[in-house]
């Protein structure tokens, strides 16, 4: 029975989401933004920096796991 929950609960999830590490990575550094913000007193131009180059590493670093799992593959 645990089995099929947890398949099912994989197979839920993967409908929203593909790529868990991107999205919890995604969600961390969001949240780090935020609290930078909200209790460090950062600029929001500084913050909006942060977000981009941050999403712009994660998505790197999701596009060459990505890629080495495809090359281990073959």
């Amino acid at each position: 029975m645990m089995d099929i929950l947890k398949v099912a609960f994989r197979e839920f999830f993967g409908m929203f989401i593909d790529d868990g590490a991107l999205a919890l990575a995604a969600m961390l550094l969001i949240a780090a933004v935020g609290v930078l913000v909200k209790i460090v007193h950062v600029d929001a131009l500084l913050a909006a920096a942060l977000l981009l180059v941050g999403c712009l590493l994660i998505l790197a670093e999701s596009l060459a796991r990505a890629a080495r799992k495809k090359f281990r593959r073959k």
